[in-house]
């Protein structure tokens, strides 16, 4: 298709910017450590991670009030914790380990490929994450983001239609002028049913062993990439 009518690309972050399961991972193996535990922690990212969409789903549906990621997150943490056997801990070093997704590595293809993105096209964030765990994390990975956009600011999560729309109004584009670009199937139904157009860049790599990652497009997918520079490639970017 013409790119001439996209104006910005908003990009999804856990796992199609960020390697979320590795990254959660490693810091769960050194804090464990600290407090004596063994474990599978790639399980343990899993199982924290279990508790996301669920949270979110319940504030969507009206039946929790607001709640943050760095909420929702701390809620599973807290759960978690117990399961895993840690022993009791102070709650500033709770705090400080609730704020490991605030601290997530990029893919290898991400700030470069971003960059050059960035070069024909206006590039934000538009993921769940509240502004300040995609603030810190944009200083942590080096992101090169023209702006950090958040589900936050539209009081609905993903796959809400609002999320995507007040996006493309925060940025002042039409919702056609806005390519969601994500690795989930689910999130770009939601970004083409709120009006936006999609950009599938797999990331094989994603769950590990727990769950297959989203390789193939829809039928209506508008761009299909390997990866960010892939998708430069495509979208003409130099």
């Amino acid at each position: 298709m013409s790119t001439s009518s996209i104006k910005a690309l908003v990009f999804d972050v856990f796992g199609t910017v960020v390697d979320w399961r590795t990254s959660i991972s490693t810091q769960a193996a050194e804090f464990g450590v600290r407090h004596g535990v063994s474990a599978d922690w790639d399980k343990f990212a899993d199982d924290w991670r279990a508790g996301y969409g669920a949270g979110m789903a319940k504030v969507n549906a009206g039946e929790d009030e607001w709640k943050i990621v760095d909420q929702i997150h701390r809620e599973r943490l807290d759960v978690i914790l117990r399961e895993y056997g840690f022993p009791t801990i102070d709650e500033d070093e709770l705090v400080e380990f609730n704020k490991a997704w605030h601290r997530l590595s990029g893919w290898p293809d991400s700030t470069t490929g971003l960059a050059r993105l960035k070069s024909k096209f206006l590039i934000a964030s538009l993921s769940n994450g509240n502004v300040a765990l995609l603030t810190n994390m944009t200083k942590y990975a080096n992101l090169p983001w023209d702006a950090v956009l958040s589900a936050e600011l539209a009081g609905k999560y993903k796959p809400h239609p609002r999320a995507y729309q007040r996006t493309a109004e925060l940025l002042g584009l039409e919702p056609g002028e806005v390519m969601m670009v994500a690795a989930h199937n689910n999130d770009l139904r939601g970004a083409i049913n709120a009006g936006l157009k999609a950009a599938l860049v797999t990331r094989p790599e994603e769950f590990g062993d727990s769950k297959a990652p989203d390789l193939e497009p829809e039928p209506d997918f508008d761009y299909f990439a390997k990866d960010f520079h892939d998708l430069a490639d495509q979208l003409g970017c130099e």
